[in-house]
């Protein structure tokens, strides 16, 4: 028999009666049944009340707890079994599993075991698992779940898909009415529990959402982008209106999250995120969380937890290095910021903790911290404990690193500080299902707890909720807006559990299970959107990339309109507006005091690139952070070929050499090349192979020349030029036969002489070594070393070596004058934004964010640039 309905206005007077009216209502998820009691707190406010009792309004999963707590310390009960937390459970599972199956990932199995057990168990289907005909996958769930049970009775386990056949049987404080609010869709199981209470003499009734005559609105955006924001100021728009309950639904909120929060956070206070600015509340709040793990304390909790044990990435090592939540971070703040860059370049991509407090210079407070984690027992690393005794050393590694550090945490802090304990806590608790276990298995599941843990700390009550699918259920707006309702994305498809015979689910009714029950649903819900406001927008984006969209067909009855959404302004368009500029030229600078300048002949090479970038290269300083790769990266691999020419050419000295043989020379010269970068291991092995067949290719080249003496071999060299003083290192300079001499520079990537040509220069190098130097240059050469690509290329007095130029002395007198008026440039404060090929220039420099060249020049695609950028 159906139960008697109750409508809003009736409930929320009986709940006004107070405690002695013993009423209890349940709602099917967490935010109903707190917008449930605000409302009803709001309807006693309005009535002049200082003071009332709290109405008890609880979800249905909290409804059972309370339950089953009521009889774990009741002193008349015999005492229930014990309730598994979530880790506890998936923690039988995998064991289950791991005994009784050859699965690669245990983990996200037993995750769809636990969701196909308390499916089975809510659709009163868990009885008939192991007599209904499956797939595969079906039958090996059926005797998993046989396993599972056997070891939950066992050890007098109970988990929460059981937990309401627990309540029906314990609930002691029994409530004089038991009110189901807005359950749209109940479960056989649900259905079961309140059923038992009526017959056990609790009044039972159900109650809906209060509906309202709608105006409704279908409208369509350019993109999910335009969609967003045109939500996000129609909400701003009736707040400002002066609504107090405004609603925005996204289907796919959770990935969606952060873009949804950075987009409305702009556009509800454009200068929210002001450097300085007092820390106020945002007027909307998010239902759905973030995961734990990406809360920043908390990713610094683990880092540290992890960096005492194990090598980590560079980048975390380098995040916690400059993390405000190790003791010290405060006062060493700047000392920190520089130690970080200083470690750029002398750390390789993965570090270890006595590598790092090796290296931790000037900042005192952060090594002792350090040094005092590592004096932590590190035996147990390598010993089985219990995840009690994980949980608590985990707890004092944190301490000894002076988590959370010095300065006051704020609220959203403090919350995520006190989940994470909780994490801890359940951590420890695995005790009760699992065995001892190494720190790294106990890394991983405090990690697992942190990810599948979604995080909102508490804010005050906000007026624009953003709102999933779920969360949305039976809630009362003044406005709503339900975004992303495209063909594709509305009604759901069908999901049905893969572990459960399909037939069997769509017998018991399951939603998901079937495209026509998965439809029902979502037209309810449809339905139950339409009358949730006053003003109600139903919206889908147009296009998803390059694919056109339709509406969903479950509000293509709605007519087609357009939304008043006002374009508020950016906080950038705000200054703008304001217009009060200040115009300062900026592209000189002032003139070079002395005439030595640091750099080498990258300082021309610079001033020809952009003036700009050597300005602030070399007289300001700048330079981006360096990024440690794995292995050798390009620089020093380039580093490895010319320490591999140096030494195979110091051993050779000239071309007579090559008649013999070579073979040990080669590999003494790679064996020497690879030692003195310090490479270990199996990266020396390969490097050492790569050197190795490179320079045997090499000199079959060289064997092809004329007679000639290697005269110096990475020889510095001081260079003047225009007033310039600089210094210089030439690879190699060769003595031909005719006693003239050929300038070779070793390259490994793109080579080519027009390098050298024209205004601006792109690679002075060579041309400043021929116009400087004391010996008689007759040949200026890229020796390009790259496998399959081996030649020489350049210019030279006479045909030889590399083709003869047009006329030498006027090729040597144009560089000249070149690398002369570049060098001038430098020294007097020429400072202007001026790349030389425009943004094909600026495309891999590091210094876009100094000099904002984006702000004077329009973006080129790649078509329209065209050639290789230069760096």
């Amino acid at each position: 028999m159906p139960a008697t309905p109750i409508d809003k206005t009736e409930l929320f007077a009986r709940l006004a009666e107070g405690g002695d009216a013993r009423i209890t209502v349940v709602t099917p998820n967490t935010r109903l049944a707190q917008e449930l009691a605000r409302d009803f707190d709001r309807g006693q406010a309005a009535k002049g009340l200082n003071v009332w009792e709290t109405a008890d309004i609880l979800p249905f999963s909290a409804f059972c707890q309370r339950a089953y707590e009521d009889a774990l310390y009741s002193e008349s009960a015999s005492g229930p079994p014990q309730l598994l937390t979530g880790a506890q459970e998936r923690e039988i599972w995998e064991s289950v599993l791991l005994r009784g199956s050859e699965l690669l990932v245990v983990s996200q199995a037993a995750a769809q075991c636990a969701d196909a057990w308390r499916l089975a168990h809510a659709w009163r289907i868990d009885a008939v698992l192991g007599k209904f005909q499956g797939n595969e996958d079906a039958q090996a769930f059926a005797a998993w779940a046989r396993e599972y049970a056997r070891r939950c009775a066992s050890g007098n386990f109970i988990d929460v898909a059981r937990l309401p056949d627990l309540a029906a049987k314990v609930l002691e404080k029994r409530p004089k009415l038991l009110v189901a609010y807005a359950f749209d869709l109940m479960s056989p199981q649900t259905s079961e529990l309140f059923g038992t209470l009526e017959r056990e003499g609790v009044e039972f009734r159900v109650c809906r959402a209060v509906e309202r005559g709608s105006k409704l609105t279908r409208a369509s955006f350019p993109s999910a982008r335009h969609e967003l924001e045109a939500a996000a100021a129609w909400a701003r728009a009736r707040l400002e209106a002066g609504a107090t309950r405004i609603g925005v639904v996204f289907p796919g909120l959770q990935q969606q999250r952060r873009e949804v929060v950075r987009v409305f956070s702009r556009v509800m206070r454009p200068d929210h995120q002001l450097s300085g600015a007092k820390p106020t509340a945002l007027p909307f709040n998010v239902s759905l969380g973030e995961p734990l793990v990406a809360v920043p304390l908390v990713s610094a909790a683990l880092g540290i937890v992890a960096f005492s044990f194990q090598e980590i990435a560079f980048e975390q090592a380098s995040g916690l290095i400059r993390s405000p939540f190790i003791g010290g971070a405060q006062a060493e703040m700047a000392d920190r910021a520089l130690l970080d860059a200083r470690l750029r370049g002398r750390l390789s991509a993965r570090v270890t903790l006595p590598k790092l407090i090796a290296e931790v210079k000037g900042c005192p407070v952060l090594r002792s911290c350090l040094e005092k984690v590592f004096s932590l027992d590190r035996s147990t690393a390598k010993r089985n404990e219990s995840p009690h005794f994980w949980a608590q050393h985990f707890s004092a590694l944190l301490d000894a690193a002076g988590f959370p550090g010095e300065r006051t945490i704020d609220s959203g802090e403090y919350q995520a500080r006190a989940r994470f304990n909780e994490a801890l806590t359940e951590l420890s608790r695995l005790g009760v299902v699992a065995g001892k276990i190494s720190i790294f298995d106990a890394m991983m599941r405090i990690r697992r707890l942190c990810t599948e843990t979604l995080f909102q700390p508490e804010t005050p009550e906000a007026p624009i909720q953003v709102l999933g699918i779920l969360e949305s259920a039976g809630l009362e707006f003044d406005h709503l807006w339900v975004c992303g309702l495209s063909d594709e994305a509305w009604p759901l498809a069908a999901r049905p559990n893969p572990f459960l015979p399909i037939a069997l689910q769509k017998q018991a009714g399951i939603p998901e299970a079937a495209a026509e029950t998965s439809l029902a649903l979502d037209r309810r819900i449809t339905e139950g959107w339409i009358g949730a406001a006053g003003e109600v927008v139903f919206s889908w984006p147009q296009k998803e990339q390059d694919r056109n969209l339709m509406p969903s067909p479950l509000i293509t009855h709605i007519a087609e309109g357009t939304v008043d959404a006002p374009v508020y302004p950016r906080f950038r368009d705000l200054l703008f507006a304001a217009r009060r500029l200040e115009q300062v030229p900026d592209g000189e600078g002032p003139p070079l005091a002395q005439t030595s300048v640091r750099g080498g002949t990258r300082v021309l090479a610079d001033q020809a690139a952009c003036p700009f970038r050597a300005f602030a290269r070399h007289r300001l300083g700048a330079r981006a952070l360096e990024e440690p790769a794995p292995g050798p990266d390009a620089m020093a691999r380039g580093t490895l070929l010319h320490d591999l020419m140096a030494n195979l050419w110091r051993e050779l000295k000239d071309s007579a050499a090559l008649a013999g043989d070579v073979a040990s020379a080669i590999e003494r010269a790679a064996t020497g090349a690879v030692a003195d970068a310090g490479l270990e291991g199996r990266f020396a092995e390969l490097e050492r192979a790569r050197l190795a067949k490179l320079a045997r290719e090499w000199l079959d080249l060289e064997r092809g020349r004329e007679p000639f003496a290697v005269a110096a071999i990475e020889e510095p060299r001081g260079l003047a030029i225009g007033g310039l003083e600089m210094s210089g290192r030439i690879d190699r300079l060769d003595r031909l036969a005719d006693g003239s001499h050929a300038l070779i520079d070793y390259k490994t990537g793109r080579v080519t002489r027009a390098d050298w040509m024209g205004a601006r220069p792109q690679d002075p190098q060579l041309p400043l070594y021929a116009v400087t130097a004391k010996e008689e240059i007759g040949a200026v050469v890229f020796a390009k070393l790259k496998t399959g690509e081996m030649k020489f290329t350049g210019y030279g007095l006479d045909k030889g070596l590399v083709e003869a130029a047009k006329d030498w002395d006027a090729l040597r007198a144009g560089w000249k004058s070149e690398l002369e008026s570049l060098a001038r440039s430098f020294a007097s404060g020429n400072a202007r934004v001026d790349p030389k090929k425009q943004l094909q220039t600026c495309r891999l420099c590091d210094l876009q964010t100094l000099c904002r060249v984006h702000e004077k020049l329009a973006l080129l695609d790649d078509e329209s640039e065209g050639g290789e950028a230069y760096a």
